[in-house]
């Protein structure tokens, strides 16, 4: 009988000073789940806000901190194979998602405790289990009950955001993918008015994400039989390397892979969830998820794009071309049609999604860049829309019907005018950042795109012309039309929501005419680790 010898221990490497961020952000969740056991009823929402907004401040300065200690970490090589088997990339692109994240998130976190003298959070219901006007959430409201456990939520979504971008393997991935999406199918279902829309709004995102999480998991076992290996190096040399007839697996598996991710982002055909959760969802939550989440999984496509699978460019291409013609195509055609403000902020991130799928098909740095620019540009101006969504009322309920819309410039001017400002932002208007945004994403597909990249591009300036004419209608709808009642007014905010859209707008303003120092960073920070 022969007796193996064990093979001998190898000890993990870990820079716990790159990882830092993720640090803080889980740990001030981790914090908020003890606040949320043991804080006082009345003290439990300034505890949350605080104990979230200390942990995002701290989590951005780790990231600073992290900048000097950049590499692959939670690993080791293989001495005998010399294979980097390293679970985590702290390059350029991950610190910038990371610090983007946490910058986004902060303004969410803001907008969500927005209270309107209340004893909780406004946008959210006093009893999430409870039946939408049954006697409990009546009792639960008389109680002056909160939902206070909405902030440590945010925190495990934030901090696997964070974590999406930076994984240097397929497993990882798909760990951060489910530590992003449980809390926000939580977040979406507890809106305090229209609860039968938030709930279902609920229900549809955790079954569709259900789907997508599948779906990338079969994708990772299918390149993990392709290539031995789901850490993206190994899997990059096995496609430079492996045998024509094994392609069986590489197509399927990152068609599968690419529809796990393509599905955050709403990209069509898999955005039917988008508009249905968008609206359902509460309006502060919405703006998050919709900066947020897109920072998150475009920066992990990003990675599989440029590390993982770029060796089999030519093998799924032309599918990712394809989808990003329809999500341009169907955001921008189906925002036309709808009267629903939250709806049409929905198909215009739809289009969105495609017009950063351009930049991301384009493979070059420059490319890189100028996703990473546009993911800052939109998101700004996207938590800023929404808060100011949130604070446009009837009857005690949000007022998001374009038709409550009208004439709120000549009643509430400034409150329009940066509203309008945004909406020439979305567009794409110059002087905003989301001309210098749309600008960099189509220059670089005609640069490096090739004859692909230039009809993309084509493609993406005709979309953008088309939703010109959405947001100028919500502009004329404002200022040029009369209103049909005087109950539509827009309540007054707190500070911490006052400084969300101020912060927001301001963004849009100075990156559209001083662009050049994020220009300069995102450039510098477009260069992944492999």
């Amino acid at each position: 009988m022969t007796t193996v010898a064990p093979a001998a221990f190898a000890q993990s490497n870990v820079d716990y000073l790159a990882i830092l961020p993720l640090l803080v952000v889980f740990t001030a969740a981790i914090v908020g789940v003890l606040v949320e056991a043991f804080a006082p009823r009345e003290r439990r929402h300034v505890a949350q806000t605080s104990v979230a907004v200390a942990g995002l401040v701290g989590g951005f300065v780790a990231v600073v901190v992290a900048a000097g200690h950049q590499g692959l970490t939670m690993g080791l090589t293989d001495a005998a194979t010399n294979r980097r088997l390293f679970a985590l990339a702290v390059d350029g692109p991950a610190l910038f998602l990371q610090g983007t994240i946490i910058l986004l998130g902060l303004l969410g976190v803001l907008t969500m405790a927005e209270r309107f003298g209340g004893v909780g959070p406004d946008a959210f219901t006093p009893s999430g289990a409870s039946t939408p006007g049954s006697p409990l959430e009546a009792a639960a409201a008389r109680a002056g009950a909160l939902t206070s456990e909405v902030f440590p939520l945010t925190m495990f979504a934030i901090g696997g955001m964070m974590l999406f971008p930076t994984t240097n393997d397929l497993i990882g991935m798909f760990v951060a993918l489910e530590v992003l999406s449980l809390p926000l199918y939580i977040l979406s279902g507890l809106a305090r008015r229209r609860r039968l829309l938030s709930q279902e709004a609920s229900l549809k995102y955790f079954l569709l994400g259900a789907f997508s999480s599948a779906f990338f998991l079969f994708g990772t076992a299918l390149l993990y039989g392709y290539a031995g290996s789901v850490y993206f190096g190994d899997l990059s040399k096995a496609v430079g390397a492996g045998p024509l007839a094994m392609n069986g697996l590489l197509i399927p598996g990152a068609f599968l892979v690419f529809v796990g991710l393509l599905f955050k982002v709403g990209a069509v055909p898999f955005h039917a969830w988008t508009p249905d959760v968008y609206q359902g969802a509460p309006t502060p939550v919405t703006g998050f998820m919709a900066a947020c989440t897109k920072a998150a999984a475009f920066g992990a496509m990003l990675r599989l794009a440029y590390v993982g699978l770029d060796t089999a460019r030519w093998e799924w291409t032309n599918a990712v071309v394809l989808v990003a013609i329809l999500t341009m195509v169907v955001g921008s055609v189906l925002s036309v049609t709808q009267t629903d403000l939250k709806r049409l902020l929905a198909y215009s991130s739809i289009a969105h999604a495609g017009f950063i799928l351009v930049g991301v098909l384009a493979f070059d740095k420059k490319s890189v860049s100028a996703v990473l620019f546009y993911i800052v540009a939109y998101g700004f101006s996207t938590v800023a829309a929404f808060a100011i969504v949130s604070l446009v009322r009837q009857n005690g309920g949000e007022a998001t019907h374009l038709s409550q819309w009208a004439g709120l410039g000549r009643r509430h001017p400034v409150t329009a005018a940066a509203f309008g400002f945004l909406m020439l932002a979305f567009a794409g208007i110059p002087l905003t950042s989301g001309f210098v945004a749309k600008f960099g994403v189509f220059a670089a597909a005609v640069g490096t795109g090739g004859a692909t990249g230039t009809v993309l591009a084509v493609i993406g300036v005709v979309c953008s012309a088309i939703t010109v004419f959405v947001y100028a209608r919500v502009i004329v709808l404002m200022f040029f039309s009369d209103a049909p009642d005087d109950t539509v007014a827009v309540v007054t905010p707190s500070p911490v929501t006052t400084f969300s859209i101020a912060i927001g707008t301001m963004v849009t303003l100075a990156l559209g005419v001083l662009p050049s120092a994020l220009l300069d960073l995102s450039d510098r920070a477009s260069q992944f680790i492999r």
